[in-house]
């Protein structure tokens, strides 16, 4: 009885024998042993007949199963009994009368994306990370863990080719693997989007694929530091996430503040994952589109510069058919100031981490945050500079890049002040790498002053020349550090002379220095150093003379600059105190314990500034409180 019959009801039994009915494009990997297979007979011999099951499989049944005589073209239901090793497959005939058909695709040898070798016909399965279109063919871009390639596919001059595909969709892809312009890529032949369990069981193959890439190279830090430790831990998941966001195909853009400790964050992170992407895309302009990095003069993320990043994003998403990218603070991004920014990206879904040291506002932002890793979280502080995190971070993400960015952490520590009991430690590592202190402290002052004078340009080949990251010219880099340190040294005594006559000082209740300097009157204006700079160099000076516990605040019309030394500030802190007990000044801004920045309204600078001077005098001394404080 075939599958055309029913019971007495009408109603077919769906427990019978399933029979499977090829496609006749099936090959011997859409068979098993113990299936029941529709066949004709293509030939009988005196041992048995043989029959094909499709087009490209066929087999024997012996004669000692057979339960009649066969002709060529008779019908029948096989049974699959064994397949051997050098392809002979045997048949035998089932037990029963009564079954039903499936229909069964044939599925095809699936390559893996990082096995395609140019000139071969191949099968894909993946994801589509990006869709453009051109004047030409559609392009495709997809990954299945392994690696991601773009496929053209052409229905007519600037008409998209398949146009139910959209990104994110599951699909199969059989095509001839060529060079474009030197780059490998796939001329599609047909694309498949597939549903139901096929496709469900595409995307778990995928998933798991891209997990176990995504996965963080097993490396220690740098530096054995207990303090450290859980930092770290936190670390290898942000770069199993990043990792994972290459491997997907999304862009990744990386905000830095535009310091010395940012630069030092920012550089040895961008050269990681370029080398990342280089590894998984087979274009080799990938990284170039793939991974921005850009400065924010801020120590926080101003509206002007998430309106420029939205913007530049929602482009590529229209011209380019990219997805939206992930962004990546480093050195900013942890206080309240951050949040009008952040809630302006949540409004596309765009996913946000965070990567810095100065003292945080968890409950403001976090929300808002897919990722946020800050010292302040472990309790630790300041003194765990971001150029030390992102350092370790980058070399999780490629750790071929340790050799390169041994000297990076102490540069940050030093750009940054850091008291870390660590800091010699790895200044000592540095010197083992060839640079010794004053080289260290060198590249950090040039930074500073590449910094400014690129404002927000990237600048990449310059800073990677100053960092000697990434740079393939060790005598350039050498001359571009003396000569740019030697200018921003010059720059520096040029400023402090033109202050010195008009500081004003006055000894605190608390026996600290109070030096405060008016900088809009009395410093050269749009040169370098700018006024956080201008302020900091002021405020060491004057450490160094009185060796004693300083505070130094710079302003400006509606801004003010304060660093101090042994004396807890908490800036954060004082600005909701300032904005609690001075209604309508506008106070907003922050930093660490010992280095800050605030704004306010220019009306009321001197009731801002007044009413600071008195929490200061009220400020608890603390020796081990130190932004200038010599290593050992």
């Amino acid at each position: 009885m075939t599958d055309e019959s029913a019971g007495d009801s009408g109603v077919r039994d769906d427990s019978r024998p399933v029979v499977y009915d090829l496609a006749p494009d099936c090959t011997i990997t859409d068979v098993s042993p113990d299936e029941h297979y529709h066949a004709v007979v293509n030939g009988v011999v005196d041992y048995g007949v043989f029959v094909d099951i499709s087009d490209n499989v066929s087999g024997l049944i012996h004669e000692s199963n057979l339960d009649r005589a066969y002709d060529v073209g008779d019908r029948l239901v096989v049974t699959l009994d064994s397949a051997k090793d050098n392809g002979d497959l045997a048949f035998d005939l089932p037990a029963f009368d009564d079954y039903r058909t499936e229909l069964r695709e044939h599925e095809p040898d699936i390559t893996a994306i990082d096995d395609l070798e140019t000139g071969e016909t191949v099968t894909v399965e993946g994801q589509l990370v990006q869709i453009k279109q051109t004047g030409g063919p559609t392009i495709f871009e997809v990954t299945d863990g392994t690696g991601i390639v773009s496929g053209a596919a052409f229905e007519e001059a600037g008409v998209r080719a398949y146009p139910d595909a959209a990104v994110d969709d599951v699909v199969r892809i059989n095509g001839a693997v060529e060079l474009h312009d030197d780059v490998r890529q796939l001329e599609i032949e047909s694309l498949t989007i597939l549903a139901d369990d096929t496709a469900a069981a595409a995307a778990e193959s995928i998933d798991e694929t891209l997990s176990e890439r995504a996965t963080p190279a097993d490396i220690e830090p740098l530096i054995e530091w207990p303090a450290f430790e859980p930092i770290f831990e936190d670390l290898v998941d942000l770069a199993e996430r990043l990792r994972r966001t290459v491997l997907e195909g999304r862009p990744i853009r990386i905000r830095h503040h535009a310091d010395g400790d940012g630069m030092c964050g920012a550089t040895p992170l961008q050269l990681a994952l370029e080398n990342f992407i280089t590894e998984v895309h087979a274009d080799p302009d990938a990284p170039e589109h793939l991974c921005k990095r850009l400065p924010s003069k801020a120590p926080y993320y101003e509206m002007e510069d998430v309106t420029r990043d939205l913007n530049f994003a929602l482009e590529g998403q229209d011209r380019h058919g990219q997805k939206l990218p992930l962004l990546v603070m480093l050195d900013n991004g942890s206080t309240e100031e951050d949040v009008p920014a952040y809630r302006n990206l949540a409004h596309y879904d765009i996913p946000i981490v965070v990567l810095d040291h100065h003292h945080p506002d968890p409950e403001a932002v976090d929300p808002l945050l897919d990722a946020h890793i800050n010292p302040y979280l472990y309790g630790e502080d300041y003194r765990i500079t971001t150029g030390m995190m992102s350092v370790e971070l980058a070399r999780l993400i490629d750790p071929s890049i340790s050799d390169d960015v041994e000297h990076v952490p102490a540069v940050a520590g030093l750009s940054d002040r850091s008291k870390a009991d660590v800091m010699p430690r790895f200044v000592f590592r540095a010197k083992e790498a060839g640079y010794d202190r004053d080289d260290l402290e060198a590249i950090g002052e040039a930074l500073d002053y590449a910094a400014h004078w690129l404002r927000y340009s990237e600048g990449k080949t310059l800073v990677n020349d100053v960092l000697d990251v990434g740079c393939d010219d060790s005598d350039r880099h050498e001359r571009l550090i003396e000569f740019l340190a030697e200018r921003a040294e010059r720059d520096v005594e040029r400023q402090l002379d033109a202050l010195e006559p008009h500081v004003e000082h006055e000894r605190l209740d608390s026996e600290a220095h109070l030096y405060r300097i008016d900088l809009d009157n009395f410093a050269h204006r749009f040169t370098y150093p700018a006024p956080g700079k201008t302020t900091g160099n002021l405020h060491d000076r004057k450490v160094t003379e009185t060796g004693e516990p300083v505070i130094t605040i710079g302003y400006g019309p509606d801004f003010a600059v304060l660093r101090s030394d042994g004396v807890r500030l908490d800036i954060p802190e004082m600005v909701t105190e300032l904005n609690e007990e001075l209604p309508g000044s506008g106070v907003s801004g922050g930093g660490h314990l010992v280095v800050g920045s605030i704004k306010f309204v220019k009306g009321r600078r001197e009731s801002v500034i007044d009413l600071l001077v008195e929490k200061m005098a009220d400020a608890d001394l603390d020796e081990s409180l130190s932004s200038t404080a010599p290593l050992e």
